[in-house]
């Protein structure tokens, strides 16, 4: 065997293999660079300065057109500032405005830039994608708006001019007796900034609309006051009459109405109105004059006692008292004037009196006669019998509450010719002359005895300034001393029921008799009393005669009555089961009073006749 077939055989490389792959795999790698490279070469020398293939806007293809060509191309196409069309509206009215004149222009340098700016940014790899795509799928340049949101204000507020309205209130007018309205109106205001919001996604789009107008409404308070021209004109067409029960009417003729009359706004929920009415105050001015007059006291019921029934038959209906409501009575005729009315009646406060018609005697607590007393006065004038009847007629049948002090003035009211009562003598001062009212005292000395002895608390008496005759009349008298005399207003006689029952008086005339009587329930009172008679007595004056020319010749009148001077003391006790309830003392002081003549002239006098000289009474 030869040395050769001793020798081993060759087996392959597998590294020699692999990196027989790796130098072509770089080759090829290489040649696809070199390749590729030679492409965006060839390409950028073939596109410099233009949009490469693929790149559009506005629905044209920019491939291959410069800066200038781009733009001249998208200016032809996107004409929209120019040629769109923006209509504003409010209501039928309308503003047409191509977008341009609101501020609206397209960029088209930017557009320009952008268009030329495709495959030319980013890494090797990333303009190569960016061409490749544009190749293949093509790239849209989308426009670029402008709009200058101040140009489009400034056209807004051009029309605000036209469009906003200030707010108006209704308004009454009064020219003498008459009433002109203002219509009201309603507040417009041409709201730019949401205008302008609705205004942008439309001319950023490019699209031709009708944008409505935002305006904002200020409605006024009063909108419409036709019908309050209307109660106006009603309240100023004829007078207005004013009542009340037992008084008036007041009339307010249109022209005093028109002075008067006010047109006020005020709130109603949420909401005004305008309102009309007579001026409150004005009003309160006119009717405040009459509230005297027209108030009126509660009276009670008055009753006499039957003494057989022991019931009490009706005398004279309650009275319910009132006051003139000023507030109420202006709101009244306003709110009657506002309703058509011309005859408004006004209104009271009402005062209960506090015994009704309806009262019982077991109510009041009235179940027997408690005291009678009578006075007389035989010789009277028949004017002073008219007064003393008068003036008792005020008493009878009234009622004095338990705890009330009765003031004769008060009960006897006015005291003049309107009300009954005639001239008479009274003593006035330090002489006895004719005056209203003569004999009243005849009915206030009668009523103190009947307090007085029915054992009452007295609470003001006045003595006649002399003796006075009358009051000693009648068997049964007692005597000088418990008279009473009033003159009103500065003297008064008072007295208080200070029982727990309620006192009823009854007055009648006898004759020449003044009889008085007090009903209650008796509480067990007694009274015991003592008088001193006339002490300290003082003669009478000499008469006097006075010449008198009304008199005829040999007529002699007497005008006053002697009467000795003294004072008299009277002390009363008055118990109850023993014990005191009071213990007064009546203290009296008469003045000496001469007799005085008149006599008309040339008259023959007695002898030794005292006559009056300028300044002698």
């Amino acid at each position: 065997m030869t040395a050769l077939s001793a020798l081993p055989k060759k087996k392959s490389d597998p590294i020699r293999w692999l990196t027989r792959l790796t130098v072509a795999g770089t080759a090829a790698a290489i040649v696809l660079a070199a390749g590729a490279l030679a492409f965006i070469l060839i390409v950028r020398l073939a596109y410099a300065g233009r949009a490469y293939p693929g790149v559009s806007a506005a629905g044209a293809s920019l491939s291959g057109m410069d800066r200038a060509q781009i733009e001249t191309t998208l200016a032809r196409l996107l004409t929209y500032p120019d040629s769109g069309l923006v209509v504003f509206q409010d209501g039928d009215r309308l503003w047409p405005a191509h977008p341009i004149e609101l501020g609206v222009l397209v960029d088209i340098p930017g557009m320009a830039e952008r268009a030329l700016a495709i495959g030319r940014s980013g890494s090797l790899a990333s303009r190569l994608g960016a061409q490749v795509s544009s190749w293949a799928d093509g790239q849209v340049i989308p426009p670029i708006v402008l709009f200058d949101q101040r140009v489009a204000v400034a056209y807004l507020q051009s029309l605000a001019a036209q469009v906003d309205l200030p707010t108006v209130e209704a308004a009454l007018l009064l020219r003498g007796l008459t009433v002109d309205m203002i219509p009201g109106q309603v507040g417009r205001r041409l709201d730019i900034p949401t205008t302008v919001a609705a205004l942008t996604p439309v001319v950023t789009r490019f699209h031709d609309a009708a944008v409505p107008l935002a305006i904002i409404e200020t409605p006024p308070e009063v909108l419409d006051a036709s019908q309050q021209a209307t109660v106006a004109r009603a309240i100023v067409s004829q007078p207005l009459r004013l009542t009340a029960e037992g008084a008036g009417p007041w009339t307010l003729d249109p022209e005093q109405l028109a002075s008067m009359m006010r047109f006020n706004r005020t709130s109603e929920g949420s909401g005004a109105r305008l309102e009309v009415g007579l001026d409150p105050d004005l009003l309160g001015a006119f009717l405040a004059p009459y509230a005297p007059d027209l108030e009126r006291r509660p009276e009670n019921a008055r009753f006499i006692f039957n003494d057989d029934a022991h019931q009490l038959d009706p005398l004279r209906e309650a009275v319910i008292g009132r006051t003139l409501d000023l507030p109420a009575s202006i709101q009244a005729i306003n709110d009657g004037l506002n309703a058509g009315l011309h005859e408004i009646p006004l209104v009271f406060q009402l005062i209960q009196p506090e015994v009704g018609s309806d009262a019982t005697a077991e109510d009041l607590g009235i179940a027997e006669n408690v005291v009678a007393v009578s006075t007389y006065f035989a010789g009277s004038s028949p004017a002073r019998i008219q007064n003393i009847t008068t003036a008792s007629q005020r008493f009878h049948g009234l009622l004095v509450a338990p705890g009330q002090t009765l003031s004769m003035v008060e009960v006897l009211g006015d005291i003049s010719l309107d009300t009954g009562y005639a001239e008479a003598l009274i003593i006035f001062g330090d002489r006895t002359i004719n005056g209203l009212g003569g004999g009243v005292c005849q009915v206030s000395t009668t009523l103190f005895r009947a307090a007085f002895f029915g054992g009452y608390q007295i609470d003001e008496r006045y003595p006649h300034a002399y003796r006075v005759a009358y009051y000693e009349q009648g068997r049964g008298s007692p005597g000088p001393g418990l008279d009473a005399t009033v003159f009103a207003p500065l003297v008064d006689f008072r007295f208080t029921n200070d029982s727990p029952y309620w006192l009823l008086m009854e007055t009648y005339i006898y004759g020449n008799q003044l009889l008085w009587k007090f009903y209650s329930t008796s509480d067990g009172r007694e009274v015991r009393w003592t008088s001193s008679g006339a002490t300290e007595v003082v003669e009478h004056p000499e008469s006097l005669y006075r010449e008198n020319s009304d008199l005829d010749s040999g007529e002699i009148k007497q005008v006053d009555y002697a009467a000795d001077g003294a004072d008299v003391f009277v002390t009363r006790t008055v118990t109850r089961n023993g014990a005191v309830i009071h213990q007064d003392q009546v203290n009296t002081h008469y003045l000496p009073w001469r007799a005085i003549y008149e006599f008309g002239p040339g008259t023959e006098l007695p002898p030794g006749a005292n006559i009056a000289d300028g300044d002698d009474d």
